[in-house]
C-alpha cells in the first residue's frame, strides 16, 4: 500500500500513549517521524479494533513524515478475523458520543504534541473507520483539513449534520461492497457537492471490501488498488496539511 507498501513495511516506530478523554483517560497508538516533527494525522480503526494492521498504518504515515495517532475506540477490546460476530457486536455497541469524544480528544492530543506542525490535522479511516472519518470531519470543522475515508461512509439515519464539514474529502470506495453499497455512497457524494463541499469518491473497479487491508480478512485485498489509494491519500495530506494553519 504505498510509497511504503505492505511488502516493505517500515520498522515499527510507534508506541502506546494515554491522553485525557471523556473526563478520564483514553489510549492510542502514536507514531512520530524519525525527523522529529511533521503534520498530524488521525487514524481510525476498522471494526476489528486497534489491531496490528491499523498500527502499521500509523507507522507507514510516520515513515512519510506525519505524526499519526490511532485512538483505541474499543478501550482494549479487539476481534480476530475469525470472530466476525464479536467484531459486529463491538461496532454496534460502540456509543457514538463516546467515540466522538475519544476522536476529538485524540485531535487535541495531536495538535498539542510537540512533534506536530500546523493548526489542523488530517484523518484517514477504514470500514467503520471510514464512516467515522466523515462523521468526525463534520463535527470538528476546520480542525480537520483533509479526510480520507476508505470503503465506509455514514448513510441514512447515521448521517451527521454536514454543515460543519470544511475538510477536503477524498474517499476510496470498492465497486462491490456489501457493507456500504456503492450507489448510496455515490449519492452521498453528489449530495455533499451540491452543498458546496469539496468531496471526491474514487471507485476502484473490480474491488471488494476491504481491498486495502493487506491482512486480507475477506480475500479481497487488491495490491494495485491499495497502492493507488494510498498514494492518493499521501498526496491529499501533502497538499492540504502543509498549508493548514
Amino acid at each position: 500500500m504505498s510509497d511504503t507498501q505492505s511488502g516493505g513495511d517500515p520498522e515499527r516506530v510507534g508506541e502506546w500513549v494515554e491522553f485525557a478523554a471523556n473526563g478520564s483517560t483514553a489510549r492510542g497508538y502514536l507514531a512520530v517521524p524519525t525527523s522529529g516533527s511533521g503534520t498530524g494525522v488521525l487514524v481510525i480503526q476498522e471494526w476489528w479494533g486497534l489491531v496490528p494492521q491499523i498500527r502499521r498504518v500509523c507507522d507507514r504515515l510516520a515513515a512519510e513524515g506525519h505524526v499519526a495517532l490511532a485512538p483505541d475506540l474499543y478501550h482494549g477490546e479487539m476481534a480476530t478475523h475469525t470472530e466476525m460476530d464479536k467484531a459486529g457486536e463491538l461496532m454496534t455497541s460502540l456509543p457514538p458520543e463516546r467515540a466522538a469524544r475519544d476522536m476529538s480528544a485524540a485531535i487535541d492530543h495531536l495538535l498539542a504534541h510537540e512533534a506536530t506542525v500546523g493548526e489542523a490535522v488530517g484523518v484517514v479511516g477504514f470500514c467503520m473507520g471510514g464512516m467515522l472519518t466523515l462523521r468526525i470531519a463534520a463535527l470538528e470543522g476546520d480542525r480537520l483539513a483533509a479526510a480520507a475515508p476508505f470503503y465506509g461512509a455514514p448513510l441514512g439515519d447515521g448521517a451527521p449534520d454536514w454543515s460543519g464539514l470544511t475538510a477536503v474529502v477524498e474517499g476510496h470506495m470498492a465497486s462491490h461492497d456489501d457493507f456500504f453499497p456503492l450507489d448510496a455512497v455515490v449519492a452521498l457524494g453528489e449530495e455533499l457537492r451540491g452543498m458546496g463541499k469539496d468531496v471526491t469518491f474514487h471507485v476502484y473497479p473490480d474491488t471488494g471490501h476491504p481491498f486495502a487491508n493487506e491482512d486480507d480478512p475477506f480475500g479481497t485485498y487488491d495490491e494495485v488498488a491499495a497502492a493507488t489509494a494510498w498514494s492518493r491519500t499521501l498526496a491529499l495530506f501533502r497538499a492540504h496539511l502543509s498549508a493548514a494553519g
